[in-house]
């Protein structure tokens, strides 16, 4: 098990830029994907990006491709998104999960909810119009 901690949340305004980081305890953190996902309210958590354990892939909800980017320092035990020109409807508690990169012996790439066993208590971002 790894735990998790976000941190880097707030008030921005619409087209401004957050970086949120997600620090991790545990030796084996560097054998994890790690995932952000948001939770606006009334609405269901989904997914945004996840990264794999060795960094080398990445992948987003299409609607932040090109404006948001995921990465890791695994020495450093963290996740890091970068979110650019950010818009009202990203408004959301943001939360980082650790899932695996294989299932049955075959590589995966985690994006569901369920893929995702650790997660962290979540960071509030709110972007103003």
């Amino acid at each position: 098990q790894v735990q998790l901690v976000e941190s880097g949340g707030g008030l921005v305004q619409a087209g401004g830029s957050l970086t949120l980081s997600c620090a991790a305890s545990g030796r084996t953190f560097s054998s994890y994907a790690i995932g952000w996902f948001r939770q606006a309210p009334g609405k269901e958590r989904e997914f945004v990006a996840a990264v794999s354990w060795s960094g080398g892939i990445t992948y987003y909800k299409d609607s932040v491709k090109g404006r948001f980017t995921i990465s890791r320092v695994n020495a450093k035990n963290t996740v890091y998104l970068q979110m650019n020109s950010l818009k009202p409807e990203a408004t959301a508690v943001y939360y980082c999960a650790a899932g695996s990169n294989s299932r049955y012996g075959v590589t995966y790439y985690p994006r569901t909810s369920d893929d995702f066993g650790s997660w962290g208590q979540g960071t509030q971002v709110t972007v103003s119009s």
